[in-house]
């Protein structure tokens, strides 16, 4: 009975090598409609003001807000075992960048 419980909450999750191998980004624009959360990551580099939208994710607003718990908690745990996080100063980003999210 338990490894029948056990096999139901298992989820089979596949990572193909194209994804595995990530993507870099050291900017994230994020909007928002009534019913989604759309966050673009871009790669920057210094001195260059055209930059490239790398990803784009779509949430909704119920995943947006359990993504962002789980990465608060994330960010809680690494900064517990490798100390704080410095914050540096942000670069000036329009804030009209690219269209905004809509339903």
């Amino acid at each position: 009975m338990s490894d029948k419980k056990q096999n139901k909450n298992n989820l089979n999750i596949q990572l193909d090598e194209a994804i595995a191998e990530g993507t870099y980004a050291n900017l994230a624009i994020i909007n928002h409609s009534v019913s989604e959360f759309v966050v673009d990551f871009i790669s920057m580099m210094p001195g260059i003001p055209k930059a490239k939208v790398k990803s784009r994710i779509i949430l909704t607003p119920q995943h947006a807000k359990r993504f962002a718990k789980a990465l608060a908690d994330n960010i809680q745990k690494f900064e517990s075992v490798h100390g704080k996080i410095k914050e540096f100063d942000q670069p000036q980003v329009p804030m009209n960048f690219g269209p905004t999210g809509q339903a």
